[in-house]
């Protein structure tokens, strides 16, 4: 399976859908993007999983899309990802989506739907 990436930030029961997603498939690897909050709250004791820890107070996502570049740059082989935006906020699939675009990533969508992904 390809690398699965996904915010992992607010939204009330949004972290539980991106577990459910991280645990249904067997990834190559997951990132999570998440802030201070996740990186202190978020128990997960699988090896795959990365945390790419932004701040999500910056004033624009353009500041967010450096910052996730600089974190996943090198780290990915896969020519297409898994991507999900169950969790977090506007500003932040924004960047999101294109440090994945400026990173020359290609993506597919990914969501539960009857428990399955």
């Amino acid at each position: 399976m390809p690398t699965f990436i996904a915010c992992l930030l607010s939204g009330k029961g949004t972290w539980s859908e991106v577990l459910k997603i991280v645990n249904a498939k067997e990834w190559n690897k997951v990132f999570l993007i998440t802030n201070d909050f996740g990186k202190q709250n978020f128990q997960n004791n699988n090896p795959l999983v990365e945390l790419i820890v932004v701040d999500s107070y910056y004033p624009d996502p353009s500041s967010l899309t450096k910052s996730i570049i600089k974190q996943l740059q090198g780290k990915i082989n896969d020519f297409e990802i898994a991507l999900n935006f169950a969790s977090g906020t506007g500003k932040e699939h924004m960047a999101l989506m294109e440090a994945i675009l400026e990173l020359g990533l290609n993506f597919r969508l990914v969501t539960l739907k009857n428990g399955e992904v």
